[in-house]
């Protein structure tokens, strides 16, 4: 049986291309951030790691990669390094010794709470000339893409 082939396309422009798209946007709200954070020293991966241990508490390390969708070997670099400012602290888990749980100090509670506030606006810019319906569309959109478990 013969296969048909199909044709490659006449012109393939990367500029146009979802995941170039995509790339610039994060590097754009990657700017914005390191920008506006108010803590030259906070990385954005080491705020949502806050950010997660202030909404779910005390956490092992393989919580906070499933809390942050970050892998274990940077959860556990950017750990060493909120522990290094005194922004978190370790301990043992008190159900299984075993485990080591992640906790925020005090100091790590009020810089949470005060970037947070700049957060919402780095949220802000990051949407730039979007109308409220195109920012509701467009977290729509990424959650949906998100959520396909049909592909890898």
């Amino acid at each position: 049986m013969c296969q048909k082939k199909t044709a490659a396309p006449l012109h393939y422009d990367y500029t146009e291309q979802v995941g170039h798209l995509l790339r610039k946007v994060y590097q754009r709200h990657m700017a914005i951030f390191q920008q506006n954070v108010g803590d030259s020293q906070l990385t954005a991966v080491q705020f949502i790691t806050l950010c997660a241990l202030h909404d779910h508490g005390p956490s092992a390390q393989n919580d906070l990669v499933r809390f942050t969708a970050v892998d274990q070997a940077t959860i556990r670099g950017v750990v060493e390094r909120l522990k290094a400012r005194g922004l978190v602290s370790l301990g043992p888990d008190p159900g299984d010794k075993r485990k080591v749980i992640v906790m925020l100090t005090a100091e790590g509670q009020t810089l949470t709470r005060q970037v947070t506030t700049n957060a919402v606006r780095i949220s802000e810019m990051t949407y730039g000339p979007l109308n409220p319906a195109e920012r509701i569309a467009l977290v729509y959109l990424l959650r949906k893409m998100l959520d396909d478990t049909g592909q890898p």
